[in-house]
Order: structure tokens, then C-alpha cells, then sequence
């Protein structure tokens, strides 16, 4: 009951529409058949053009290939790009795609068998080499455009050329007479990013300057800062679906992958244009300035190129999240902005990362191997929290039965995350604005969190500067005035004699009814029974919570302290390092330990998962 209340208050609070309110706790499932339009694979022919443009015949410089030709990019008549004719040789016999016939050539007929096996293997066939029916329905499956196997970069040189000076070969090397015609009709022109003497220094530059990948399948990183620019660019607008709708789609695309990476992403539609990192356009055929050629509705949706451009192919029927048909194009947008932020094809059931598009019937979400590729790139979230804490609530079974549940909370100023302690993870969708999970209390957050549960006291605290408010858990909402006829908010002094606002944070210890209330190197013990601070109080830190190995303390000034009833345990937490105080158990196992002594401090990444940041634009849900 609580969580549904918590729910529809996050509706009103961020005023959008009962669909809209999906784009938090329940993703996009809308995916419907996808009727094939494309030319289809169906000889040996046109199955080695497939396997030579994903790389499965030689692996592909996706990197440089749009570099190349760039006369091609300014005609319809164009001849195909280079990775297509790079495979047509003198002699022999061409198919109706111009691919040259294998049958005469032992060591080019090994090639393909070889190809296609691969290819067989990552897509989870039979190994055969034979061009069956089964591979041939599998490649002629809808797909993501870029390409599965890709050359490796060469590293020898890899940092020579700073990400600065390749963002400006893009778009900074415009003459001032191209500059000038940025803007047609209001809107920005692509083009004038991709102009020819541009994209040939920025391929220079490149041939050097690749990021070096981490290792082999695992992807590279492509940018070197955490907060990343990103523009719907407006020569590029689908002509399926409104702008504001397509915006709101990739908001919740980039929020997804700042849900489970340091990185943050913020919609910037005013800044020059090469300032912005990522750039997204819809397209058909020959398209925004782009050596490849889309192929027509049915089976390439998109493509990523390295340093920020991703492009839609127009012709596709793309849908909003939850419109019930079409293509998801939150899911191609997520697996697009993978590729851009260095990570390649996975084949793995469940990742979104993997080459073909797989409609869902479940909820769409990251995959924890997603999850896992990315931040091996970029590393993990971490970093301080203003309070932690278990919420306990009472609820009854269709059996009439009264049982206890509780989840976990962490705090960060005016933001939460709800941890799902059985997954080891945060909540798909978080954070959630403070205000939304609890009603009335500030809307920056508090410092402590403090809930007495006895058999006779059931009462919830939160404490902020130099007052406190307490809880009325069954109308989710602050007391105004409680049972006994204190109102609120009180000051902490008033409410807990001896202890002196503000607190850094506080726990309850059930297992002697004391309240713990820690203030820079001191912590004050509250006796809940007497409702009078603890004799010989306060104390030194180190006094009452002395560290296990010498020298290992948090020493004062803490972020958080709670009482965990998964770990059953308590946890104090100061900037990204936390230490579990020793338990009974602990002290049975290891008698030398001193009680209420603290164990070696480790990272709160490595306890708690993806606990990340998202960019106020993401937090945004309309507008």
C-alpha cells in the first residue's frame, strides 16, 4: 500500500501523464513483429556481402569508414561505399549484389565457410558452414548497422590526440562562410559538422589517436569526462514521431545508462554544436552526411559512429515507449548509445548490446553484463550519501497473516535509491526526488534517520540541521502534531535531552534501546527507555567504536550510520569508504576483537551496487 501511495505521489509530483510515468520503475515493452522490407539474403552471395560488411570475413575499420568517400556523401548517385566495394575483384562472376562468385576460388570458398561459421557460433546455431535456412533467417533478422567484428585498434600511439582536438576536427574546422549557414530555417545543419577538409583531419588525427581498447571484446573508452552533451539534432527530426516525444525517449535512453555508470548525460540545445559529444539524427537512404546508405525499412535500424553521431533509419515504424506496435526505439537507442560510449556487440542472451533487435515481452532493462561492460570501461559509482537506512513496514498476507518487510534507502542530498538488497542493486528508475518517497520532510534531504521499534514503540524519525520531524507511516506523511501532542518540527535538544543539534547521523541499536547520535568526533548514546542521554556521554569515536586494525578509522564527521537487517550488522559510512562494526557473531569467531570495534574499511562500491547520479535534464520526465 505504502509503495503504491509513493508511486502516485511521484506522478503528481513530476506532472505526467499515466504513461509517461513508466519511464521510472516499468520500461518499455511495445515491441510487435517486424515485417521485412529490405533487400533479403538469400544466396551465398548476398550472404557473403553480409558477412563481409559485419566483419565476419575481415574485421571492419567502423572507426575510419566514415571518413572514406567523402564525395560519396553528397550525391544519391554515388558509387557504394568503400566497405562494399572493397570485396568486388577482377574475374569471376558477380551476383545481382556484386559479390564475386566463391565457387572457383578454394582458398576464398575457405574464407566464407570459415565466416560463416562464426558467425553460426556467436548468433547460437548449429556449426555447420553451410548457408542452411536457419543462418539464413538469422541474418536476415533486424539489426543494428554497426559492424559485429571490428579491427582493433592500434594503441602504439593511442593518447596522441586529445579528445579537445578530435571533438574540433569534427565540427570546429568549418570555414567561417560554412558557419554562417549552421542554422537553416531555425534548425541546426548537420552537414556543416561533416564537411570534407573536416572529416579528413579528423581521420588523421584518428589514425593516431584511437582510444586504446581495455581488451579484446571488451570495448574502449570514448570519452574521458563524466558529463556528456547531447542534442536530438534538428535537420534530423523523424518524421514519425512528434519532437517532443523523441526527446523524451532519448532522455530515458541516456538516463538508463547513467542508472548504472558514472556517467551523466545532459540535453543541451543551445550550446555551438561542437561542443556537444553526442548528436542523434533520423534519416533515410543516403542520409545527414553519411558514407553508409540505409537500407529501407525491415532490417538495419541505426548505426553509432566513435565520438558521438547516431543515426535512425526514417523508414522504420520506431514507437514511443508503451505505444503498444511498432520498434521500441528506446531499446535501439539504448543499444546505439552503448556503441558511442565504446562498447561493442555482446553476444549474450538478455544484453542489449547484442546485434540483432530482440523484441520483449517483459519489462526492458540493462542487463547486469551490460552493467558490468560499461563500468569496466568508466568504473563504478561511488561516492558520499547524507543517510542509509532499512525502512520497516508492516503488512498482512492474503492469509490474514501480519509479517514484517523492509527495504534499504540511501540518501544523497534530495534524491533516493531504493535498494533492492535480494538483486544486489538499486532499483531500476532511481533516484526519485526525497519528497516523493516521503511527505513533508525537507526537500534536500536530512542528515539521520532514526526508527525505535520495540515491542511497545513503533516510531520513525528524521533529523535535519538542528531539528527533527517524526513520521506518520500509516498517512505517509509527517506529524504535524503527534499522539502526545508534541508538534513538529521540534528541536533535537528539546526532543533527545543532552544531544545537541545539528547531528552528522544516528542509528537505533535495538539491541540495547539506544539511540547513537554522532557529532564530528563525538557520539552522544541516547537511552530510549529513560529518555535521557546514556551516562559518561559524549564520547570520542574511536572510544566507543575503536578500529579493529590501528590506524583504520573513519575518525569523526561521518556521511552515515545504520542498522542493517540484511547484513545485521551496522555500517558507518564517510565519503566512499565504509566499516562494518564487529558483530557477536564476529567476536565468537575471533575473541581478540574489541567490542563495537570497526573492520577494515573497503569501498562502498564494492558492498552496494549502482548507486549513481543522472543529470538533472535526466531527472526531468516532460518539457
Amino acid at each position: 500500500m505504502l509503495t503504491s501511495i509513493r508511486l502516485i505521489a511521484l506522478i503528481l509530483l513530476t506532472d505526467i501523464s499515466a504513461v509517461a510515468e513508466k519511464i521510472f520503475h516499468n520500461r518499455d515493452h511495445s515491441d510487435v513483429e517486424i515485417q521485412q522490407q529490405a533487400d533479403p539474403i538469400i544466396d551465398e552471395g548476398t550472404a557473403q556481402q553480409f558477412l563481409s560488411k559485419y566483419g565476419f570475413i575481415k574485421p571492419v575499420n567502423w572507426e575510419e569508414i566514415q571518413f572514406e568517400n567523402e564525395e560519396a556523401v553528397l550525391s544519391d548517385d554515388s558509387p557504394a561505399p568503400k566497405d562494399i566495394v572493397s570485396v568486388i575483384q577482377e574475374g569471376g562472376s558477380l551476383s545481382r549484389m556484386g559479390i564475386k562468385d566463391q565457387s572457383d576460388d578454394p582458398a576464398e570458398s575457405l574464407q566464407f565457410t570459415s565466416a560463416l561459421e562464426e558467425f553460426q557460433r556467436v548468433s547460437g546455431l548449429p556449426v555447420t558452414g553451410a548457408f542452411d535456412d536457419a543462418t539464413k533467417a538469422a541474418m536476415n533478422e533486424p539489426r543494428c548497422g554497426v559492424p559485429d567484428k571490428e579491427e582493433p585498434a592500434d594503441s602504439s600511439d593511442a593518447q596522441n590526440a586529445t579528445e579537445t582536438e578530435l571533438r574540433n576536427a569534427t565540427a570546429g574546422n568549418i570555414t567561417a562562410s560554412t558557419a554562417a549557414n549552421e542554422t537553416v530555417n531555425g534548425t541546426e545543419d548537420w552537414r556543416a559538422s561533416t564537411e570534407v577538409h573536416g572529416k579528413l583531419h579528423l581521420k588523421t588525427l584518428l589514425s593516431k589517436g584511437r582510444r586504446k581498447r581495455e581488451a579484446e571484446g571488451l570495448g574502449h573508452m570514448a570519452f574521458s569526462k563524466k558529463v556528456l552533451k547531447w542534442r536530438l539534432i534538428g535537420e534530423g527530426y523523424s518524421s514519425q514521431l512528434s519532437i517532443d516525444d523523441q526527446r523524451y525517449v532519448f532522455r530515458l535512453a541516456f538516463r538508463m545508462w547513467s542508472e548504472v555508470s558514472p556517467l551523466e548525460f545532459e540535453e543541451d540545445s543551445h550550446s555551438p554544436l561542437e561542443e556537444i559529444d553526442i548528436r542523434l539524427g533520423f534519416g533515410t537512404g543516403r542520409h545527414l552526411g553519411c558514407t553508409q546508405r540505409f537500407d529501407g525499412a525491415g532490417r538495419e535500424f541505426a548505426h553509432a559512429w566513435f565520438l558521438g553521431d547516431i543515426h535512425f533509419d526514417d523508414d522504420e515504424h520506431f514507437t514511443a515507449p508503451n505505444a503498444g506496435s511498432g520498434i521500441s526505439l528506446l531499446k535501439v537507442a539504448v543499444h546505439e548509445i552503448g556503441h558511442v560510449l565504446g562498447l561493442p556487440h555482446i553476444h549474450r542472451t538478455g544484453s542489449i548490446m547484442q546485434p540483432n533487435y530482440l523484441p520483449q515481452d517483459a519489462g526492458f532493462e540493462i542487463d547486469w553484463l551490460d552493467r558490468k561492460a560499461i563500468q569496466h570501461l568508466y568504473g563504478a559509482c561511488n561516492g558520499r550519501f547524507s543517510t542509509a537506512f532499512d525502512w520497516i513496514r508492516k503488512e498482512r498476507t492474503p492469509y490474514g497473516e501480519e509479517v514484517i518487510r523492509f527495504n534499504t534507502y540511501f540518501m544523497r542530498d534530495g534524491w533516493y535509491w531504493m535498494y533492492e538488497n535480494r538483486s544486489n542493486r538499486t532499483r531500476y528508475g532511481d533516484p526519485v526526488a526525497v519528497q516523493a518517497g516521503w511527505h513533508g520532510i525537507p526537500a534536500d534531504g536530512v542528515d539521520a534517520y532514526v526508527h525505535v521499534w520495540t515491542w511497545s514503540t513503533d516510531a520513525v524519525y528524521f533529523f535535519k540541521g538542528t531539528q527533527y520531524w517524526r513520521y506518520d507511516s500509516e498517512n505517509d506523511r509527517v506529524y504535524t502534531e503527534d499522539p502526545k501532542g508534541h508538534r513538529y518540527p521540534r528541536l533535537i535538544s528539546e526532543g533527545f535531552p543532552g544531544v545537541p543539534g545539528p547531528i552528522d547521523t544516528a542509528f537505533y541499536n535495538r539491541r540495547d534501546n539506544h539511540i547513537y547520535f554522532f557529532k564530528g568526533p563525538d557520539v552522544y548514546s541516547f537511552d530510549v527507555s529513560a529518555n535521557a542521554k546514556a551516562r559518561g556521554f559524549p564520547k570520542r569515536i574511536d572510544e566507543v567504536f575503536p578500529a579493529a586494525v590501528p590506524g583504520d578509522h573513519p575518525g569523526g564527521y561521518l556521511d552515515a550510520a545504520y542498522f542493517s537487517y540484511t547484513h545485521n550488522a551496522v555500517f558507518l559510512l564517510k565519503g566512499t569508504r565504509f566499516w562494518r562494526v564487529v558483530s557477536g557473531k564476529d567476536r565468537i569467531r575471533q575473541p581478540s576483537l574489541p567490542r563495537n570495534s570497526l573492520l577494515p574499511h573497503r569501498e562502498v562500491e564494492d558492498q552496494w551496487f549502482d548507486i549513481c547520479n543522472v543529470h538533472a535534464t535526466a531527472l526531468k520526465l516532460s518539457g
